[in-house]
């Protein structure tokens, strides 16, 4: 018994033609539509992209019951789902790309000049770097401890002003 015989049998649908009946209602067709899409998220995680254009079947599902017109339909889905997925995007907090341990060493290439930016060796890579203090300078080949950082720059201070032991 393959497996359309299977899903038949289990359905009690006797013939392909009564398969084919189901779509003939657009409504059906939009539940049926939403309910896949909305599955398929849990299968393949697609940052709720599929359940998101679930959603927008369900509620073409919903309008069709008033607006008979498949074209309309398919617009109306492409828009709510659209929506849906700018909406959700909104309201999904956004992850850190990597955030940094607390009060790690460092050590400075190049001489970081009050207010200014200069280079340091953090974690083996070559960062731009400034000093948290603006009034203070911080010569080369000098120990520091990154305490933040502002996108690709890293805020430093002089390991002997924080007396980290």
């Amino acid at each position: 018994m393959n497996m359309i015989s299977l899903v038949l049998a289990v359905a009690n649908i006797s013939s392909p033609q009564t398969i084919l009946s189901l779509f003939s209602s657009p409504t059906l067709f939009w539940l049926i539509a939403g309910a896949i899409l909305c599955f398929a998220e849990l299968l393949l995680p697609t940052a709720f992209v599929a359940f998101m254009m679930g959603l927008g079947a369900l509620a073409v599902a919903a309008v069709s019951l008033i607006l008979p017109n498949l074209n309309l339909q398919v617009l109306l889905w492409m828009a709510f789902s659209a929506i849906f997925v700018l909406v959700s995007r909104r309201l999904i907090p956004k992850r850190n790309s990597k955030v940094l341990e607390d009060a790690k060493e460092a050590q400075t290439l190049t001489e970081i000049p009050a207010g200014g930016t200069g280079r340091v060796i953090y974690e083996g890579n070559s960062w731009r770097a400034r000093c948290g203090d603006e009034t203070l300078a911080i010569a080369a080949a000098q120990k520091v401890i990154v305490v933040d950082r502002k996108g690709t720059t890293l805020i430093v201070m002089p390991e002997h002003l924080l007396h980290l032991e």
